[in-house]
């Protein structure tokens, strides 16, 4: 009995301590199935592994296939009493709060067996993966040397695939910004700058000043410029304060104008501007700053400048046209001493009997296989130079006949020069246009229209008595073109019956070289040899020729390239052959009423030759030396004929400077009647 109640007191003094041995089995047990639950959960959220392709890529070596077979995992833990435990879990079961310390590098595909992997929880390394996302982020693009350091680092697969989900949404988006059209972007553009220009104050957007960054320019004008605009801005200012009724302030800029005005002269540059310029150009600043502060409006501003420009634009064209008006008076007048010239020629002549000498060498005027030329003017200083220039550079000037033809006017004076000015070894015909008695009204046209009562009030009774008709009508109104020695060039085989060949020369002209061998020139049956004028669109047939005539441009080529008169070898057997006289007939009878070309030589030289003109190399004839003051100085030079055509002729002041030298230099201004008539370089 009492063994018993020992044996029962034993028992019950031992059942707390199986109580608790009890407790602490199912404790262990709990906590070995809650953690094999949270690994399984967490390998689904780990994600799939990467394919062997992937691995070789930095974004894909955090990522698995579902695919591949799955890796066993030996995983290392500790539980809830803190005793370390070892567990072989699947990949796929992993949580997101297990991360890899070791992950698998190369290709899974090689790995043999189970392999060995040190797993964490997630919230120690959150802040490294937190920092490496957004280092990735920033970069774009990792070099190759840096995949395996990444591979090794500890990462949030969850939040890295995010990461990499928006930074490809990103991409996607700027791609198809960069693919919008165009056009649309251009709009885009213009919309945001007029919204811009609405919102600016342009009151404050700097002062009218020099010292604005506008005017940092190392353009040597630069404070000749800024005073003019200065100038202009100060006008406008100053109209805008009278109509305000801003006395003080529209005086105070007029003020400041006239000083400018004062400072500036006839500067050019600002090297000729007086030493105060500057302080005018800041006193000027300042004025314009002080009276933009107050009276600056963008519209009224606008309004005057623009009232100004088409005021301006109405001044110069009215000045263009007084200019053009004056320079065809200036060349159509002749000088006092060229005036002079041929009226002490003249009085000589009959004073000391030369009209009774006769003209030697008859038979080398009418020799065919000598050289001729042709010269028709009433200029006698200007033949002078065309004479003296051909034969200073003749090789053989004893072979050279000159047949020189004047008016009843100059006759006594042309004469009279040559006479006492004979060219050495050269021979000279000078020849009266009023002794050829076939040249008359039944036979030649021009003349026939000259005698008519419309020319006659075109020319006489309309005449201009304004300067506002300009220079196009009065160019037409030139007493050259009434004169029959502009178009006796028509008549060359009438004038030289016997003659093969003839060298036409203007009076304009200079001569620079031999010209002998134009004459062995084959001009492969046409008529004329001349050097074309047109480059481009430029001197071509509808220049001269009004081609809204059917007569033109039914028989002509708009686009056909014109040539020059003033130097021009013309065959005169082919001419005879082909009757050419009576095709520049046929054309002028046309031309009664002006309305197939203007008054000229030209335009029925070009219709006359059309297709029978020849061309000659362009260094036989450089043109322009009369208009032109941009000619390249090189072609210039190296011409064998240079051609002062245009208004400004080298005998009048309103000769090109640089071009004069050219023709003075053959001009013997030692000769006594230079002299008498004060005719100097």
């Amino acid at each position: 009995m009492e063994a018993a109640s020992r044996n029962l007191l034993s028992f019950i003094s031992m059942l707390p301590t199986c109580f608790i041995l009890v407790i602490f089995s199912f404790t262990i047990v709990d906590a070995e199935i809650s953690n094999s639950k949270t690994i399984g959960r967490g390998l689904k959220a780990y994600g799939q592994l990467p394919d062997r392709k992937e691995l070789a890529t930095p974004s894909s070596a955090l990522f698995f296939d579902d695919n591949e077979k799955d890796i066993d995992i030996i995983a290392t833990y500790s539980d809830a009493s803190g005793t370390i435990r070892t567990s072989r879990v699947k990949m796929k079961d992993l949580s997101a709060s297990w991360v890899l310390e070791n992950p698998i590098s190369g290709d899974p595909g090689k790995q043999k067996g189970s392999q060995v992997f040190k797993l964490k929880d997630s919230y120690q390394a959150s802040r490294r993966s937190e920092e490496n996302v957004e280092h990735f982020i920033d970069e774009h693009h990792w070099q190759e040397d840096e995949i395996q350091n990444r591979r090794k680092a500890s990462w949030s697969p969850v939040k890295f695939k995010r990461q990499m989900l928006r930074q490809k949404r990103w991409d996607l988006r700027t791609a198809d910004l960069i693919l919008q059209n165009k056009e649309g972007d251009k709009q885009m553009e213009a919309t945001s700058a007029i919204e811009d220009l609405k919102n600016m104050d342009p009151v404050v957007n700097g002062k009218y000043s020099i010292w604005r960054r506008d005017f940092e320019n190392p353009n040597s004008d630069s404070t000749l410029k800024l005073m003019r605009d200065q100038i202009i801005m100060a006008k406008a200012y100053a109209n805008i304060a009278k109509s305000r009724n801003q006395i003080d302030l529209y005086s105070s800029l007029l003020r400041h104008v006239g000083d400018s005005l004062r400072v500036i002269g006839d500067a050019n540059s600002d090297s000729e501007l007086h030493p105060s310029s500057l302080d005018q150009a800041k006193a000027m600043g300042h004025a314009l700053s002080f009276a933009k502060d107050r009276l600056y409006d963008c519209h009224i501003v606008a309004r005057k400048l623009r009232a100004m420009l088409q005021s301006a634009e109405d001044n110069v064209n009215s000045l263009k046209k007084r200019s053009a008006f004056l320079i065809q008076l200036a060349a159509k007048t002749v000088p006092k001493p060229l005036h002079c010239l041929p009226l002490q020629l003249a009085a000589d002549y009959y004073f000391h009997g030369y009209q009774r000498k006769k003209d030697l060498n008859i038979e080398k005027l009418e020799d065919p296989s000598l050289y001729h030329y042709a010269i028709f003017s009433d200029n006698v200083l200007a033949t002078s130079v065309v004479v003296n220039s051909t034969v200073l550079h003749a090789n053989e000037p004893e072979k050279h006949i000159f047949h020189i033809v004047t008016d009843k006017l100059n006759f006594a004076a042309m004469r009279m020069w040559f006479i006492l000015n004979a060219p050495e070894k050269a021979t000279v015909q000078v020849e009266n246009i009023d002794d050829f008695k076939w040249l008359n009204s039944s036979y030649c046209s021009v003349l026939r229209q000259l005698e008519s009562a419309r020319v006659k009030e075109y020319y006489f009774k309309n005449h201009p008595s304004s300067l506002s008709v300009g220079s196009d009508n009065l160019k037409y109104r030139n007493p050259k073109y009434l004169s029959m020695l502009n178009h006796l060039r028509f008549y060359l085989p009438e004038v030289y019956p016997k003659l093969h060949k003839i060298l036409f020369l203007d009076d304009d002209i200079v001569v620079q070289k031999d010209l002998t061998p134009l004459w062995d020139v084959d001009l492969n049956g046409m008529v004329n040899g001349a050097v074309e004028t047109c480059k481009g669109s430029f001197h071509r047939f509808d220049k001269y020729l009004n081609f809204s005539n059917p007569k033109i441009s039914e028989n002509f080529d708009s686009n056909a390239c014109g040539w020059a008169f003033g130097m021009n070898i013309f065959d005169l057997k082919e001419w005879r052959n082909r009757n050419i006289t009576q095709i520049y007939h046929y054309w002028q009878d046309r031309n009664e009423d002006r309305t197939l070309w203007k008054l000229g030589t030209l335009p029925p030289g070009l219709i006359t030759f059309y297709n029978l003109t020849y061309p000659l190399d362009r260094k036989w004839h450089v043109l322009g030396l009369g208009y032109d003051p941009a000619l390249n100085q090189t072609e210039i030079e190296n011409a064998a004929v240079v051609h002062y055509n245009g208004n400004y002729k080298p005998w009048l002041d309103l000769a090109v400077a640089k071009y004069k030298s050219y023709w003075s230099k053959y001009v013997r201004f030692d000769n006594y009647y230079l002299k008498l008539c004060n005719l100097s370089e």
